[in-house]
């Protein structure tokens, strides 16, 4: 399955950047992974581009208003995707400061929530990350989660 992660700024910050780094490589040993940032342009601007950026993907819009997942229950929903749904490309698409508008809300297929705290997006990204890393060493039997 391909993986596109798409997100409105680039980290700045170093520690966000060295974890993005980490599990982006530990991530792509399982996956196709493809990351872009694009450029802040204000909350009408950024969920046009991120709509376009995503294009022939399924969309999975990380918005505080999306459900709340337990890990295993993101694991299964990855597996329905691989296995029974056909889907080939995934993008999850991270906001900038202003969220996303309601249109780019209606064309998610998913919309999940990572917290039910507002969380700055390099911060969302590692946890992003760090997740989709966690849900495939659980698909492998790998023990990474305990």
């Amino acid at each position: 399955m391909h993986w596109k992660i798409i997100v409105i700024g680039k980290p700045a910050l170093d520690w966000a950047r060295g974890g993005i780094a980490d599990y982006a490589q530990r991530l792509g040993r399982y996956v196709k992974l493809e990351m872009d940032y694009l450029k802040e342009g204000g909350q009408e601007a950024n969920s046009t581009r991120l709509l376009k950026a995503s294009e022939g993907c399924f969309r999975v819009v990380l918005d505080e208003r999306g459900r709340l997942l337990t890990t295993p229950a993101a694991k299964l929903l990855v597996d329905r995707w691989e296995m029974d749904s056909g889907i080939k490309r995934v993008a999850f698409l991270i906001g900038g400061a202003d969220g996303h508008t309601e249109a780019l809300r209606r064309e998610a297929g998913e919309l999940w929530a990572l917290s039910p705290l507002t969380l700055q997006h390099e911060l969302a990204l590692v946890v992003l990350l760090e997740q989709l890393y966690r849900i495939h060493t659980i698909k492998r039997g790998e023990p990474y989660h305990r």
